[in-house]
């Protein structure tokens, strides 16, 4: 799941708002582009999508119903250790300036109804039953996004993978995440704006439509908009599913940042999560 996010969110990074007219000539899965105005982020460097997801992956596996203030401290604990571009520049700021998890549950203002929550929300579909997951992706969510959007948008991620995971079809998918949270998911058009629910639909709408991870890739990009978010919550339910060809180009696998959270700790991370809680 996290190796796939990643390079879904890596290579999203490129496109993120971008112009049509570069998203077109350029969305080809030849490789990592360089984003036109973020010159910060290098080409094959992941964004918050994968470091925060990889925060959510930690704190499961230190404890399978963390507390606020463990939430906290790994969201403040994954930044810390390795700072990067990427986050909403309100949100880095705050990160910039934060001592701690306590610290971080003292001055945070959780209104928004942005993709945060959403997109790191996919490794909370690892736990055991339904109800665990919709509780717990909340409970994440309402640290920094603690409104209707917010919360949705994070419990239908989490709950897809969840569902995908123990090998449900991905046919009965639709009906079944609409029986447990009543939204249209599946019916996403245009592009893809910066709320959690716009990130979500558009993600299980390509994830839906297509069996190859390279048509759903390339179809996350040509949304337009905030790409990055669609591309690695898609391509993560596309690993948690055994129906979904696994055809992305070599290029994109091979030039996935390698630094020390880099490719080989991100498979590792994976590797403990599956071991955990799906053995």
């Amino acid at each position: 799941m996290l190796v796939y996010l990643a390079v879904g969110d890596a290579y999203g990074a490129g496109f993120e708002y971008a112009r049509a007219d570069f998203v077109a000539r350029h969305n080809d899965l030849n490789g990592y582009y360089q984003h036109p105005k973020h010159l910060g982020i290098r080409p094959g460097m992941y964004t918050d999508d994968t470091q925060m997801s990889l925060a959510v992956a930690e704190a499961l596996l230190n404890n399978p119903r963390p507390t606020p203030l463990q939430w906290a401290d790994h969201f403040v604990g994954a930044f810390r250790r390795d700072q990067r571009e990427g986050y909403a520049q309100r949100f880095y700021d705050f990160l910039m300036t934060v001592q701690d998890g306590a610290d971080f549950l003292a001055r945070i203002q959780p209104r928004s109804d942005k993709s945060g929550a959403a997109m790191r929300a996919l490794p909370v579909g690892y736990l055991s039953t339904p109800q665990q997951v919709l509780e717990v992706a909340a409970e994440q969510a309402r640290l920094t996004h603690d409104t209707p959007g917010g919360i949705l948008s994070a419990q239908a991620v989490a709950l897809s993978a969840h569902f995908l995971l123990r090998g449900g079809p991905k046919a009965e998918l639709p009906d079944y995440l609409e029986k447990q949270i009543s939204h249209s998911w599946f019916d996403w058009r245009g592009s893809v704006g910066s709320a959690g629910l716009d990130s979500a639909r558009a993600a299980l709408t390509s994830f839906q439509r297509h069996h190859s991870m390279h048509a759903m890739l390339k179809e996350c990009i040509a949304w337009t908009g905030d790409v990055d978010t669609v591309a690695a919550l898609a391509l993560g339910l596309a690993a948690c599913s055994q129906e979904v060809a696994r055809d992305l180009p070599q290029v994109l696998l091979q030039d996935l940042e390698n630094g020390p959270f880099g490719s080989d700790y991100v498979k590792q991370l994976d590797q403990r999560l599956r071991d955990r809680f799906l053995c």
